[in-house]
Parts: C-alpha cells; sequence; structure tokens
C-alpha cells in the first residue's frame, strides 16, 4: 500500500472543487432558503405576539368599557330610584295638603252653617217671643194659661232645632 502523493492530491483538489461547486450551487441557495424561512417563522411568530397583545389590550379596554356600563347602569337606577321616592313624598305632602284643606272648608263651612242657624234660631225666638208678648197683652191669663202657653212656645222652640 503505498500512498501516491499526485493521487492524493488530484483527490484533495478534486474534492475542493466538488466542494467550492456545491457550496456555491446548492449549499448557498439552500442556506437562503431556510434563512428567509426563519426569518418568515419569526416574523410571524413577531406579528402573532404582537396580535396577541392587541387582542389582550382590547380584552383589557371591553371589560373597562363593561365596568364601566354597569357602574352607569348601577347610577342611573339609583337616581331612578331617589326620584320616584321625590316623587311619592311629594305626591303624599300633596294629598295631606289638598286633605288639610278640605278639612278647613268643611270646618268652615260647618261653622258658617252653624252660625246661619244660630241667626234663625234667634230670629224665630225673636219673632215668637214677640208673638207671645202680644198674646199675653191681648188677654191675660190665668196660671194654667200662662203655663200652657210657655209649654207650646217651648214645644215649638224643640221642632226648631
Amino acid at each position: 500500500m503505498s500512498l501516491d502523493f499526485g493521487t492524493m492530491l488530484f483527490q484533495l483538489g478534486a474534492f475542493l472543487v466538488l466542494m467550492l461547486l456545491v457550496s456555491r450551487f446548492a449549499l448557498r441557495p439552500l442556506m437562503n432558503t431556510m434563512e428567509e424561512r426563519q426569518n418568515h417563522i419569526e416574523s410571524q411568530i413577531s406579528e402573532a405576539e404582537k396580535n396577541r397583545e392587541e387582542a389582550e389590550k382590547l380584552a383589557a379596554e371591553h371589560r373597562e368599557a363593561l365596568k364601566q356600563a354597569r357602574q352607569e347602569a348601577q347610577e342611573i337606577l339609583e337616581r331612578a330610584k331617589s326620584q320616584k321616592e321625590r316623587e311619592a313624598e311629594k305626591i303624599i305632602q300633596d294629598a295631606h295638603d289638598r286633605a288639610q284643606k278640605m278639612i278647613e272648608e268643611a270646618t268652615a263651612e260647618i261653622g258658617r252653617e252653624k252660625e246661619k242657624a244660630l241667626n234663625d234660631l234667634r230670629a224665630q225666638v225673636g219673632g215668637l217671643s214677640v208673638a207671645l208678648a202680644s198674646k199675653m197683652i191681648e188677654k191675660e191669663l190665668d196660671e194654667k194659661e200662662h203655663s200652657q202657653l210657655m209649654d207650646r212656645y217651648l214645644k215649638q222652640v224643640g221642632e226648631l232645632q
């Protein structure tokens, strides 16, 4: 077994030329394609990460908007409740005022009717007194007739009440 330097040198040269050709025409395009593929994957990953962050941001905004909408709804309910209570109090107060006014008017009307009845009674009593006096003057009464006349007079006054 002998080593031939010429063959070895030729094989080494052929190997280097073959490596150079493989490197230039196969390895470089393959590496470029792999690098492009890696860049594409990295850009998709970064875009997916960006989309995820954006989605989380939107979800946080939606949660905040929902929270704010619930709070506004609660405030609206509280305002409506307080307004309802104020209106109920106003209605009750108005009804109380009207009832008080009706009581005052009825009391005043009763007082007027009472005064009118008393005035009518006084006028009738006065008239009956005059009539009684005139009858007494017309004839002189004895004790018994005088008693009967007074009873009739009191009976008439009692019927008028």
